[in-house]
Parts: structure tokens; C-alpha cells; sequence
């Protein structure tokens, strides 16, 4: 079964990323069904496919699958070009052509999990641990900064929503390092991040700035490290 599935993800990350250049996105996106880089990028793709499954007649439905299924999601996703959020189109897309390949290795080596597995303490309490680090903690952290509103931080100096996305991001490190035991990379982490608001706060002559950002690292990091204690002490009770 992971030779099969490594072997069909090879071959659309090939096909759909290494041997697809920008200019023919840019035609398909334009011409959608009526560029002839559409075509040629799936047979491109089926190329690659056959070479990858070393032309094995008895995965001959699978390989028919996936490449008919490759074109008609692409044929999906052009037609949906001007209806809905690029980025939303692309992973819509990735999920769409990966889910085929599952079901396709599945048709040819069954892969059978039990319930259990997916409700299995350990999973539930990562589960509940990223959930904290990203969502919680997000929340918990904007009713308490809000509470020192700067003019200063004014919406639109920055990218939308970013400060957001890179507190979840860095929490998302911290809690992954500590679950590994790499404490030395968090110092790393804060450090670098401290380097690059070392520009904010040398223009700034305003001090609540820089107390602004240093509770928001502070807090940050803090929920962070607790969250990935706790997971840590938790799953030592559970082993």
C-alpha cells in the first residue's frame, strides 16, 4: 500500500508541479477549455504515471482513473476561475486530485482502520492541543490585547490578518518542539523573531509600542509552552 500511494503522489507532484510551467497555468486560466496546454499537461501527467507504475497492465483502471479524474478537476477548477478565491481553488483542487489517489490505492490494497484508532486518547489530545495553540489561543490573546488599543497599529499598515496567522504559526513551532524536547529551537525562535521587530521598535520612539509587542511575544509564547507542558504531562499518564 505506501509504495502504491508513494509511487501515484510522486507522479502528480511531478506532473502537476514540476513539469507544468507558469506560462501554461497562465494559457489554461485564460482559454480554459480551449488551451491545448490542458491537454498537454494531462498527458504529461499520464505519461509520468506509466513510467512511475512501470506500465503494469493490472493497474490499468486505477491509471484511467486518475487521469480522467485529473482532467475533468481541472476542467472544474477553470470553469470555477472567476466564482471563488484562487487560493481556495488551488487547495480545493490538491484535495480533489490526493483523494482519488487514495481511493484508487484503496480499491487495490484495502486499508482498513478502525474507529478506535481515530478516537485513541493520544490523537484527541494533539487534537485538542493544536486546537488551543492556534484558535484558543488567538481568541484569549485579542480580548487581552484589545484591552491596549494603539493608534499605532493602524489595520491598514499591515497585511490582513497576518499578525494573526503568524502568532498561530509560531505557537504551532513552540508547541512542536516542546512535544520533541527541542527547548534550544524555541530560544532560537524568540530570538529571530525579536531580531526582526528590532526595526518597529528603533522607529518607534512611543514606549507603549514596544510594551504592545513585547505582552503579545510574551503571551504568545507563553500559551504556547503551558499548552505543550500539558500535552506533554498529559501523555506521559496516558503511555
Amino acid at each position: 500500500m505506501i509504495t502504491l500511494s508513494l509511487q501515484l503522489l510522486l507522479a502528480h507532484i511531478i506532473g502537476d508541479f514540476l513539469l507544468q510551467p507558469a506560462s501554461w497555468v497562465a494559457h489554461k486560466t485564460q482559454k480554459k477549455h480551449r488551451s491545448p496546454y490542458l491537454y498537454w499537461h494531462t498527458l504529461v501527467h499520464a505519461m509520468v504515471l506509466a513510467v512511475l507504475l512501470r506500465f503494469d497492465h493490472q493497474y490499468l483502471l486505477g491509471f484511467l482513473t486518475i487521469v480522467c479524474s485529473h482532467l475533468a478537476i481541472d476542467l472544474t477548477k477553470l470553469s470555477l476561475h472567476q466564482r471563488f478565491n484562487e487560493r481556495i481553488l488551488f487547495f480545493a483542487d490538491q484535495i480533489a486530485h490526493v483523494t482519488v489517489i487514495m481511493l484508487v490505492v484503496n480499491y487495490y490494497e484495502p486499508l482498513n482502520i478502525p474507529a478506535e484508532a481515530v478516537f485513541q486518547p493520544k490523537v484527541l489530545l494533539l487534537i485538542i492541543g493544536v486546537l488551543i495553540v492556534t484558535v484558543v489561543s488567538s481568541i484569549i490573546m485579542r480580548v487581552i490585547i484589545t484591552k491596549w488599543a494603539l493608534e499605532e497599529d493602524a489595520y491598514e499598515d499591515s497585511l490582513p490578518h497576518a499578525g494573526q496567522y503568524i502568532g498561530m504559526l509560531e505557537r504551532l513551532f513552540v508547541f512542536g518542539f516542546i512535544i520533541l524536547q527541542q527547548w534550544e529551537v524555541i530560544g532560537f525562535l524568540l530570538a529571530a523573531k525579536s531580531v526582526f521587530r528590532f526595526g518597529d521598535l528603533s522607529k518607534s520612539k512611543d514606549r507603549k509600542l514596544t510594551e504592545y509587542i513585547l505582552i503579545g511575544t510574551l503571551l504568545s509564547f507563553g500559551l504556547a509552552i503551558v499548552t505543550g507542558l500539558a500535552y506533554n504531562h498529559l501523555i506521559s499518564l496516558i503511555v
